[in-house]
């Protein structure tokens, strides 16, 4: 164990401090219960983390982040803390200091556990009595599970390298030592230094751009999920006074058109929601390989490339982060099986966004298109993961991030709303966000809220049912969109030969009519039929990511040949799990698509990110 050694308190502090003096933060209320977070070592019933301060160093060349994270604690209730425990991920732990004033720091005794497969190493750090900061000096692994490192080659300028991190469910821990819980909120501040010409963001007010050295700070309490970094050669184009883009200089402006409702996203969220409390709104267009369609980071939405279709019509994503602002940033699930208070709020947030921005057809169509994903994905799942109130004891909770959370929540919320109706529930809503606002808070806390202020909800829905059952209970409000109808209609007339492919109205079809088409495509329609559709409209040349995903997978189920090129550029140039995962499992479903697969892999891996790379080994049965 290191020897004691007192240092300079000013080092410490003033090295990370983003401006002088300590900023006034806001702390979190406690939530309404004290759960047990399965899914992290950290002692939060002793004391608690409830501010970060991060030094770092981006070192491209070696792919890893060095530095310094300072964590100010709080014991809790009168407990006298000896030890303070974090979460840890493949982090090479140099130091530990502890200080009672915030001044003096001395070295203090540390252990790092032995790594656990899905939770990582518990660093316990013994704190002097008293002691009010931690220090840890540290450096990340190149492996890092929450960071991608890009060559220039992956990157849409081809000439600067990239960095970004992905910290949702448990992936902070692998680039910070922190208590890596949603239940535990915290306060940060950051100095990143990264080389020039390159641009450090983060999920934070900027208070310092550079060069060579970016100062953040937030003063809100978040999740440590909602911590993210990006580094490289990024720009900025203002959307309104509150809202932008950031992305590579090459993109920013497609990008700054693409997303150019979302000022107007944001008010009709404020006057169904409540006021948007976090100050700015900008996104950054990632490059490809970013696993997820959206990160909801607080003040910085982190989102894929695929999204720009060049006609808005995939900006669904953006209104769905947008709506995280509200549910999951401002009140946020305690623990990961209560998951669906993130999401299934969210996509049901979401849709009355679009609802109000894009009209009521827009909307139906999303739902309906969502609640068709949940009810394939339902006949494949086990009943223990078709309950919103998911059991995760003992598993990574990225198995939980299925559209159970996400559609069946939402259904929860329309069957509430249908039971009382709008001039109930939206005041419910406004109240619960204000009720709860910037608390981590389980199902229970919900339930009790729900009973207490809109108890003929209750009455009306079985929320127990919902909740703790497998299954979409049957009162389910189902959204029925009959824009799709009339496109299945319209395929059937295709099929059965009452129109050639050339009749169909498919070139003022809409994304989701294009996918509700496609995916009710019957077995029996084989790659002649795709012959047709493609002759007529290219969809192998389709520049719309979601249409041509799903015609990829189309072609797979059939064998259609012409779409084996289109496919493997597609697997090589896009790192979204959501695209990847479908791709992969039709291939692995027969040996030589499998075959197939592999070789596509090989060529693609490597510039996938780290949790994209999980699911799909697991798909192939590959090991690096």
């Amino acid at each position: 164990m290191p020897s004691k050694r007192w240092v300079s308190g000013l080092l410490l502090a003033g090295l990370i401090a983003c401006g002088g003096s300590e900023p006034a933060m806001e702390t979190a209320a406690a939530p309404a219960t004290e759960p047990k977070d399965v899914h992290s070592y950290a002692n939060a019933d002793e004391v608690r983390v409830r501010h970060v301060s991060l030094d770092l160093t981006v070192d491209f060349e070696r792919k890893v982040l060095s530095g310094a994270t300072l964590l100010q604690i709080e014991p809790v209730d009168g407990v006298k803390p000896m030890k303070l425990v974090v979460d840890t991920r493949d982090l090479e732990i140099r130091s530990a200091l502890a200080s009672i004033d915030g001044v003096d720091f001395a070295e203090t005794e540390f252990s790092l556990a032995s790594a656990d497969p899905i939770l990582g190493s518990a660093l316990t750090i013994q704190l002097p009595e008293g002691a009010k900061s931690v220090r840890v000096d540290y450096e990340t692994s190149p492996s890092a599970s929450g960071l991608q490192w890009l060559d220039p080659a992956q990157t849409a300028g081809k000439k600067h390298p990239f960095l970004f991190s992905q910290s949702q469910a448990i992936h902070a821990r692998s680039w910070i030592p922190l208590q890596d819980s949603p239940g535990v909120r915290v306060t940060y501040q950051a100095v990143i230094r990264v080389a020039e010409p390159l641009r450090a963001v983060m999920s934070a007010e900027t208070l310092d751009e550079g060069p060579r050295e970016f100062r953040f700070q937030l003063d809100k309490p978040i999740p440590p999920y909602l911590i993210a970094l990006a580094a490289g050669d990024i720009a900025y184009e203002a959307i309104s006074e509150r809202t932008g883009v950031y992305a590579e200089p090459s993109v920013v402006e497609s990008a700054a058109k693409e997303f150019e409702d979302v000022d107007s996203m944001l008010q009709k969220a404020e006057a169904l929601f409540g006021p948007y409390r976090w100050g700015r709104y900008d996104i950054l267009v990632l490059p490809p390989s970013f696993p997820f369609g959206g990160m909801e980071n607080a003040r910085l939405t982190f989102a894929t490339p695929t999204l720009l279709a060049g006609d808005k019509s995939l900006v669904g994503v953006i209104a769905h982060e947008l709506a995280h602002s509200w549910s999951g940033n401002l009140v946020t699930n305690a623990t990961w099986s209560d998951f669906w208070l993130n999401e299934g709020f969210t996509v049901y947030l979401e849709n009355r966004i679009q609802e109000a921005v894009f009209g009521p057809q827009r909307a139906l169509m999303e739902g309906a298109l969502e609640v068709q994903e949940l009810r394939d994905e339902m006949a494949t799942l086990e009943p223990r993961d078709q309950i919103l109130h998911v059991n995760l004891d003992g598993r990574d909770p990225d198995d939980g991030f299925t559209q159970v959370p996400y559609v069946k929540g939402m259904l929860l919320l329309r069957t509430i709303e249908k039971a009382v109706g709008r001039p109930k529930f939206d005041p419910f809503l406004r109240g619960y966000f204000d009720h709860f606002a910037f608390q981590s808070i389980t199902t229970a806390d919900f339930v009790a809220y729900l009973t207490q202020e809109l108890p003929e909800a209750v009455e009306q829905v079985d929320v127990e049912a919902w909740t703790e059952e497998p299954g979409i209970p049957a009162d389910a409000a189902i959204p029925v969109s009959h824009a799709l109808e009339e496109v299945a209609k319209t395929r059937e007339r295709w099929l059965s030969g009452a129109i050639t492919v050339t009749d169909l109205p498919a070139k003022s079809w809409s994304t989701q009519e294009w996918l509700a088409f496609l995916s009710g495509l019957p077995a029996d329609a084989g790659a002649e039929r795709l012959a047709e559709l493609d002759a007529a409209y290219h969809l192998s040349d389709s520049h719309n990511a979601e249409i041509l995903s799903r015609w990829l997978l189309e072609s797979i189920k059939r064998g259609y040949k012409p779409a084996d090129k289109p496919l493997e550029a597609f697997l090589t140039t896009v790192g979204r799990r959501k695209f990847l995962k479908p791709l992969y499992e039709e291939l692995a479903k027969t040996e030589a698509g499998k075959r197939r697969g592999l070789e596509i892999y090989a060529k693609a891996r490597s510039g996938y990110h780290p949790i994209a790379q999980v699911t799909v080994d697991q798909i192939l049965g590959y090991r690096p």
